[in-house]
């Protein structure tokens, strides 16, 4: 049986995970169907083309190996025992997706199969149906996340592509040839940990966040969906600059301040810390296993009432994460990890998990689709929710995805601490129309 050793942050998330903060992604697909049992076939499908996925085969095993450079880690190897029927379960029939999504997002994954899942969800009209998507952090970032479920739906016709190789299996000594290279590096990592080191302490300098934003775990969750048209978005870009990101993000602040005010708490003095994760995969390359993320890290501006203002101060800080690069600042702590042992993740696991709310007060990520029509049994995909896993003592967390000519935010909340998740989606469209009305203003 062959196996490869985690990658170093891929060890992070599989050891920063605890039942009532479980590491994984999750995608809502909603799909038009063509029938009343268009839902039971299409769990029948995606239980029979898994078998023939080698990614969704991939269990994650932990290695114990005396006096081994790689006590402590863990393995990526093919479950000898795979089941499909063990990944992919039908459900009752409901009148709201978001409802059971939540449920079903609160679960861990089992650690002993292949850390994923695909919940399907008949809808009680006969007419619609949903996919929750689960896949473990440890097991795929959301690039490869999209890639592992886009194998399970129907084939898409696209462009052949002459394929990269994958990367080599992570053995447990260097290659002596490269020894000079990797010292380079080494020495420029060193400089590189430094400085993101010293980014993040500034930035835990004169925080002023929202206790609304942070709270005790739970274990429960809750999730909302929102869709805005994405010409309106593109109306907003082209009247004051930036990119559709700049202001989807200023979208996001706008409208906490909106619901913060709403709710009583005030957003007064408030700019919270948002972490913007950066994929740092090349799009047209290799799909290797695991995460190959940094982050930019960026206050929102909540504290301003001005909507235009908002989205200008999101656009500079913006811009200046991406002049600096993503190695670097205090968003980029997620390479950190490759200096860190295996068995420091396996010991410092639960601190580095405490640690996320002192670095960031919320995540705010965004995963590209691709543009053609996903299918699954001919029934074709009308929307798709991200949803990011939540961060221990953070009470929110918002996925945006672009998806056909609209986007789509995917909400996820401690359901105990944010009771109140569709007030907040619904200030996510008033922002929208907000920004649209100042800029004809």
């Amino acid at each position: 049986m062959t196996s490869d050793l985690l990658a170093p942050l891929d060890l992070a998330f599989w050891n920063i995970e605890s039942d009532r903060n479980p590491m994984h992604l999750g995608a809502l697909g909603v799909f038009s169907a063509h029938s009343p049992t268009a839902g039971a076939h299409a769990a029948d499908l995606l239980a029979a083309r898994a078998a023939a996925v080698p990614g969704l085969r991939m269990r994650i095993r932990d290695v114990w190996q005396p006096l081994s450079l790689s006590f402590g880690s863990a393995v990526r190897e093919t479950d000898p025992d795979f089941d499909p029927l063990h990944h992919v379960r039908l459900h009752a029939p409901t009148a709201d997706f978001q409802e059971v999504a939540g449920r079903l997002m609160e679960r861990p994954l089992e650690r002993g199969r292949p850390p994923w899942e695909a919940h399907v969800l008949p809808g009680e009209d006969g007419v619609s149906f949903a996919v929750l998507f689960k896949f473990h952090h440890a097991l795929a970032d959301g690039l490869r996340a999209l890639t592992l479920a886009a194998a399970i739906l129907d084939p898409m016709d696209m462009p052949e592509r002459r394929p990269r190789p994958e990367e080599p299996a992570r053995g447990l000594l260097p290659d002596v040839r490269k020894l000079p290279g990797l010292l380079r590096g080494a020495l420029s990592d060193v400089g590189r940990a430094l400085d993101i080191g010293a980014s993040v302490a500034r930035s835990t300098l004169d925080v002023r966040t929202s206790l609304a934003l942070t709270s005790d775990p739970s274990g429960t969750r809750r999730t909302a969906g929102v869709v805005v048209d994405l010409d309106d978005v593109h109306r907003v870009r082209k009247t004051v600059g930036g990119t559709v990101n700049d202001v989807l993000i200023a979208v996001v602040a706008g409208a906490l301040r909106r619901w913060l005010d709403e709710r009583g708490d005030g957003s007064e003095g408030v700019a919270p810390r948002a972490l913007i994760p950066v994929s740092k995969r090349r799009p047209r390359g290799a799909q290797p296993q695991g995460n190959r993320l940094s982050g930019y890290l960026i206050r929102l501006p909540v504290d301003d009432p001005d909507p235009l203002a908002r989205l200008d101060s999101v656009r500079t800080a913006m811009d200046r994460n991406k002049d600096a690069g993503p190695n670097r600042g205090a968003g980029a702590v997620a390479l950190l990890a490759d200096h860190v042992p295996a068995i420091g993740h396996r010991l410092g696991g639960p601190l580095a998990a405490q640690a996320a709310r002192l670095w960031f007060d919320i995540l705010v990520t965004s995963v590209p689709l691709p543009g053609i029509g996903l299918k699954l049994g001919g029934n074709p995909v009308t929307a798709v929710f991200p949803f990011a896993p939540l961060a221990r003592g953070q009470s929110l967390a918002v996925a945006i995805s672009t998806f056909r000519g609209h986007v789509h935010y995917g909400l996820v909340a401690d359901a105990e601490a944010v009771p109140d998740l569709d007030r907040f989606a619904r200030a996510l469209t008033e922002e929208v129309e907000t920004l649209i009305t100042a800029c004809e203003a």
